[in-house]
């Protein structure tokens, strides 16, 4: 999924080029092309889709260059997870009936990918001999508020694989003495929104729980692949509710399972959460850039790829962030106050 449009990350990242294309790591690699990156060993490219924002086409192509162009599907506009993985769960049953297909955001960070791997091929194998539907659920590491919570029934685990437990609860956004609660109980998990299912149980579980997206996606199976796909797109994707497929299916959904999981995860949401991810010196600075020098400077984030010198002297705790002709300079404290500034 990399139809979302944002600047989270600003100024690295515009609604233009949202955050998903953009190298925020300074790895040299952009955050689709890591997540593409972390499939190699687990699905080839001509089984890679991408769903993305009709704006956004381009980049992919460009980004993604071994994805066969057919397996990127263009949104004619935003209508939430539901949409986008009803459209693609029908696009891949027209060509492969028995297919697995694994859901994930493309703009995620994970820093064990080999564990990664491990947890995406235990679930496959899961999901491939039973109907059941696998949440992947986040160790959480702190008593986050901004993330919502899967409860997981640790008397219920499934009999083909002790360590994936039936869902009990799924939690909205808590409150911060919520969330610290959640933490100390050790059967909640951070939802990733990262799924693994079969393409029939998915489509059933449309089909049952919210008819009126399916149907629009499943009269369209003659078009599939064909030059008029992207006009009935066009013309049908609107009507669809926006909405996410956590209400839309999996509050609703009876056989789904939460496999716990620990592979550094993150979904990047402020320059904060990059500062806790990425190494830091010995005050606590993070430096993304190859001509930083910080002086009596601690706990802040410089991402300054684009090779100027930068020199930061007496912060603590701020973000310096450089792009073509912007500068941000602020405190880490405030990022949500700058982010509602360039929203408007």
């Amino acid at each position: 999924m990399a139809g979302g449009v944002g600047s989270r990350f600003w100024p690295m990242s515009t609604v233009e080029n949202p955050k998903q294309f953009v190298d925020v790591l300074g790895v040299g690699r952009t955050l689709i092309q890591l997540t593409m990156q972390r499939f190699s060993d687990i699905c080839l490219p001509e089984n890679v889709w991408v769903v993305t924002n009709e704006m956004y086409v381009d980049i992919v192509r460009e980004q993604l260059p071994d994805i066969p162009e057919g397996n990127i599907l263009s949104e004619p506009c935003r209508r939430n997870t539901a949409p986008c993985i009803c459209y693609v769960s029908w696009r891949i049953k027209t060509q492969d009936p028995k297919a697995n297909i694994i859901i994930t955001p493309s703009d995620h960070i994970v820093t064990d990918t080999s564990e990664f791997q491990n947890i995406i091929k235990s679930a496959l194998q899961f999901t491939a001999e039973s109907d059941a539907i696998i949440t992947l659920g986040m160790k959480p590491t702190r008593p986050e508020t901004g993330y919502g919570y899967i409860k997981a029934d640790f008397d219920s685990s499934s009999r083909r694989n002790s360590h994936i437990y039936a869902v009990e609860e799924f939690k909205e956004k808590p409150i911060l003495d919520v969330a610290k609660e959640y933490v100390k109980q050790k059967n909640y998990f951070w939802n990733a929104g990262i799924f693994v299912w079969n393409v029939s149980t998915i489509i059933n579980a449309f089909r049952l729980y919210a008819p009126t997206i399916n149907r629009i996606f499943e009269s369209l199976q003659d078009i599939y692949g064909t030059e008029s796909e992207q006009s009935h797109i066009n013309e049908l994707y609107p009507q669809c509710e926006n909405i996410s497929v956590d209400y839309a299916i999996m509050e609703k959904a009876e056989e789904i399972y939460v496999l716990p999981s620990d592979f550094g995860w993150s979904d990047l949401g402020t320059w904060g959460s990059l500062w806790t991810l990425t190494s830091h010196d010995n005050n606590g600075n993070s430096c993304i850039g190859e001509n930083i020098v910080m002086v009596n400077s601690s706990n802040c984030i410089v991402h300054t790829p684009n090779e100027k010198k930068v020199i930061v002297e007496g912060l603590d705790g701020y973000i310096v962030a450089e792009n073509n002709d912007t500068l941000l300079i602020t405190r880490m404290s405030e990022e949500q106050k700058i982010k509602d500034y360039v929203d408007k």
